[in-house]
């Protein structure tokens, strides 16, 4: 019982934090995520870190990933228009890369390339949500959306599989997900996507839905890619960020593939 109070305060206060973000102000989002974004990538190489020879310094990939998030708010947001403030981005990875040859570390192949899968794997997603959030001019309702959707696949999934899940989705790498949850995601997810047909009439009903079916898709495969992450590691949860639900990894782990795929839908949308 106390775990679950636990897990439901936490729970609640971290869905608050995200909300109030997102709806508040374009620097209250910009404040927030760019430390959600620092804090998960630098989680992701403590994880990575404990595979033998491998040495990220945890500091400067997660500085990396704030720059990354930085310049795309910047850039997304149109306060500076020219591509090339990624240079600043591509610069401070070159810099990374050079330190390792005064680091003398065993394996210097494997640090730089764990640096690098942490930045794509990790800080681009958080990145993408700039462009998402400015997708058709500033509209934080819709990256709001986006959000929501993730979350209601996720619960609804995790309610069904509970209740009726017999039949295993992909036992190697998730014994616990059946297919019986991952229909019952998909059919809330898909009538959540209809009702922001009704409420948010910026996307129609069928843009809706396939948002809906893309995250369905994208989530559940971020979802089974943290849990390979976290079983090769053989570890329980990505840290400790959120006391009753692990490390900010688990709690974003839908979003690290969904933020692409709904970056691209968007961008050929609205384009």
């Amino acid at each position: 019982m106390s775990n679950f109070v636990q897990r439901t305060i936490s729970g609640a206060i971290f869905i608050s934090i995200v909300i109030a973000s997102i709806l508040l102000h374009v620097y209250t989002f910009l404040a927030v995520f760019v430390v959600l974004c620092a804090w998960s990538v630098r989680e992701f190489q403590q994880l990575t870190n404990k595979l033998p020879d491998v040495n990220v310094n945890t500091w400067a990939a997660a500085f990396g990933g704030a720059l990354s998030f930085l310049c795309s708010y910047v850039y997304a947001s149109d306060i500076f228009t020219y591509q090339w403030i990624y240079s600043l981005y591509i610069a401070y990875v070159a810099i990374v890369f050079i330190a390792e040859l005064f680091r003398k570390a065993p394996n210097p192949v494997n640090n730089w390339a764990y640096f690098i899968l942490g930045q794509i794997y990790v800080a681009l997603p958080f990145s993408l949500l700039n462009f998402i959030l400015f997708a058709a001019g500033y509209n934080p309702v819709i990256l709001l959306s986006v959000f929501i959707i993730i979350w209601v696949n996720d619960t609804v999934a995790y309610l069904f599989g509970v209740t009726m899940g017999k039949r295993r989705l992909f036992e190697r790498i998730s014994p616990k997900k059946s297919w019986e949850g991952f229909i019952g995601g998909a059919l809330g997810t898909l009538a959540t996507g209809y009702v922001f047909s009704l409420l948010i009439p910026e996307l129609s009903l069928l843009h809706w839905l396939i948002l809906a079916e893309i995250i369905i898709v994208f989530g559940t495969f971020g979802d089974l890619t943290e849990s390979l992450l976290k079983r090769t590691l053989n570890v329980k949860d990505s840290g400790d960020a959120i006391p009753g639900h692990g490390g900010l990894l688990d709690r974003f782990d839908s979003m690290l593939l969904a933020a692409p795929a709904v970056f691209v839908y968007l961008t050929i949308l609205f384009n």
